[in-house]
């Protein structure tokens, strides 16, 4: 799978305002009259200097007055819809990306996982959709300031087109520097970036592997690392942090000392007479004008810097989709906002009664290597309890996952009922199949709503997946019962418990197929067979297949099917392969001489 080209900023950019023309075409209206309105206050100033050469009557003072409160009144009005209207568009522009990102992400292949860590991704989510957003947000004040600008450069014209022509030097040099320093500015950004997300990694990695350090008594080894990425990190974040700060200093000092050479000139002018000199009125108004044009010129160059940071986070954004389009990253996706969400939930139709499943010729192998499944054949019929075994690295679970659709098979046909199924990923789901993986995950929640996880049960239903999982008694000993808190990963509950409960959850989706990997490996010969017994007792609807190399389970199979290096070698029961297969007896008599 192979990353998409990024595209240059500014088309993300204007697709993102495409997904929200009306709330953006508003916020530019609201942005562009609060930033070109003052230019009648720059107009009101001129009228009433003009006037102090003369005795201004009370009328017109008056009338200037109420002008002023009109206008601070009317800007305060535009200045809070704009807040409230740009607080929804950044927010929802935000929540967008994150929200295409995380459904991709639950696209991919179960089994194939992303490249980055979790914190790495979690950095990603959090930051690098912030560095988007930003340029989004700074781009209606960009053009605001633009056509503020332009209109104050045309007013300064007509008081003194020599004087004006020299605003333009500051503009340029803000725009030559911009421009000229966009590839170190990216590269910073870029630096600074990858040294924050190396941190997040590996805090989330640690996190996660506190008993394993603990164990190897690697405390200090791990701490030590941690210092060592801190320290790239800070190099980094200064670099980026010190050029950004450095840049605005350059834009707003450039502004500035052009500023003072130009009000140097113009009061000049103003001492002048005759046809040279210009009036206390225009003299004031061209004052008052020249902050806006200096100012269109101080957001052009913040705008191209946040441009050139933002490209990166579209980049790394686009890493993450794997394989998807950068137009995915910034889609319109129903937020349900304004209205009941939508999408939040797969529908599958309820399906007709199990008959089979049928593998032909299922090939799929691990990216640069030869490990992997060659053209394996697996029968399941309703009412069986099919056992994968073999030795570690047999490819038993590469196998249960390229059937699931949780790795995508190169080769090979899958059936169910006798008719194929082309995306397994989306087919052999609740109610249809369960899985429970290798590992079981549990999340930080309480007991009850990992077993549930959304799903609308009865309470004679979430007792029935209890009572199977042989959970009832281990929940009687619980201090809150159902609601007790599993920590992190479950890591309040026993290895059996987290096995049986992961079990229990695969139970309530009553599945037709239950796919288990080696998840008895924690339980004592009793409670497993008790597990199976309980099972097939109060469900005659049903089919397993599960990995183990337990001699319970191995003992109970209908089948046994045994592998060796990707391939199936051996099938058929207990008994029989303990005569016929040499690779099954070494697994039998491995599995009793451990007891």
């Amino acid at each position: 799978m192979t990353d998409q080209p990024t595209p240059a900023f500014t088309r993300v950019l204007f697709r993102m305002i495409r997904q929200q023309p009306v709330r953006y075409g508003f916020a530019l209206f609201l942005w562009v009259t609060i930033w070109t309105i003052p230019i009648l206050i720059g107009l009101i100033t001129a009228h009433f200097f003009d006037a102090l050469t003369d005795e201004i009557p009370v009328t017109t003072l008056t009338m200037l007055v109420g002008a002023v409160l009109v206008y601070a009144v009317v800007r305060s009005m535009f200045i809070f819809m704009a807040m409230r209207n740009h607080a929804s568009l950044l927010f929802r522009a935000a929540a967008t990306m994150r929200r295409n990102l995380l459904v991709r992400i639950y696209e991919l292949p179960g089994a194939a996982g992303l490249r980055e860590t979790p914190g790495e991704n979690v950095s990603r989510f959090r930051d690098d959709v912030e560095h988007i957003v930003e340029p989004f947000d700074l781009f209606v004040d960009f053009v605001g300031a633009l056509v503020s600008g332009l209109i104050a450069f045309g007013i300064m014209l007509t008081i003194d087109p020599v004087i004006t022509s020299v605003v333009a030097i500051p503009v340029l040099i803000v725009a030559i520097v911009s421009n000229r320093t966009g590839g170190l500015v990216r590269r910073y950004r870029k630096q600074a970036r990858d040294a924050t997300e190396a941190i997040t990694g590996f805090l989330g990695e640690t996190f996660a592997a506190t008993q394993a350090v603990k164990v190897a008594g690697a405390e200090a080894h791990m701490l030590r690392h941690f210092q060592d990425l801190n320290d790239v990190r800070k190099t980094m974040m200064v670099r980026d942090r010190t050029l950004t700060a450095v840049l605005e200093a350059v834009f707003r000092n450039t502004v500035n000392i052009g500023t003072g050479l130009i009000l140097l000139l113009a009061a000049g002018r103003l001492a002048a007479t005759g046809a040279a000199g210009i009036s206390l009125g225009e003299f004031a108004l061209f004052v008052f004008l020249l902050h806006l044009v200096t100012d269109s010129a101080y957001f052009y160059g913040m705008f191209i810097a946040r441009v050139k940071q933002g490209s990166v986070s579209v980049e790394r954004l686009t890493s993450t989709m794997s394989g998807e389009p950068w137009e995915r990253l910034v889609d319109r996706t129903e937020l349900g906002l304004d209205t009941e969400p939508t999408g939040l939930t797969r529908e599958v139709e309820k399906p007709g009664p199990f008959e089979s499943l049928s593998i032909r010729d299922l090939s799929y192998h691990y990216p640069g290597s030869t490990n992997g499944i060659d053209g394996v054949d697996l029968d399941i019929a309703l009412g069986e309890f099919v056992v994968l075994t073999g030795r570690i690295g047999s490819g038993k679970t590469t196998l249960l996952r390229a059937i699931l659709g949780l790795l995508p098979a190169e080769g090979g046909t899958i059936e169910w009922n006798g008719e194929p199924v082309d995306d397994p990923a989306t087919w052999l789901i609740p109610p249809r199949v369960a899985y429970t993986s290798q590992v079981p995950r549990l999340f930080s929640m309480s007991l009850e709503d990992n077993l549930v996880l959304g799903a609308k049960l009865s309470d004679d239903e979430l007792a029935e997946s209890i009572h199977i999982a042989t959970m009832r008694h281990d929940i009687e000993l619980m201090p809150d019962g159902l609601e007790t808190l599993v920590g992190p990963r479950g890591v309040r509950l026993s290895g059996g418990q987290v096995q049986r409960s992961a079990a229990a959850r695969m139970f309530t989706r009553a599945p037709q197929l239950l796919v288990l990997d080696d998840v008895s490996s924690a339980l004592d010969v009793e409670t497993e067979q008790t597990l199976w017994r309980r099972l097939f007792e109060a469900r005659s609807d049903v089919a397993a297949l599960v990995v183990s190399h337990r001699h319970s389970a191995l003992a109970r199979a209908d089948r046994v099917v045994v592998m060796e290096k990707g391939r199936v070698v051996a099938v058929g029961t207990a008994e029989q392969l303990a005569e016929t297969s040499e690779a099954f007896q070494a697994i039998w008599e491995g599995v009793v001489g451990g007891g």
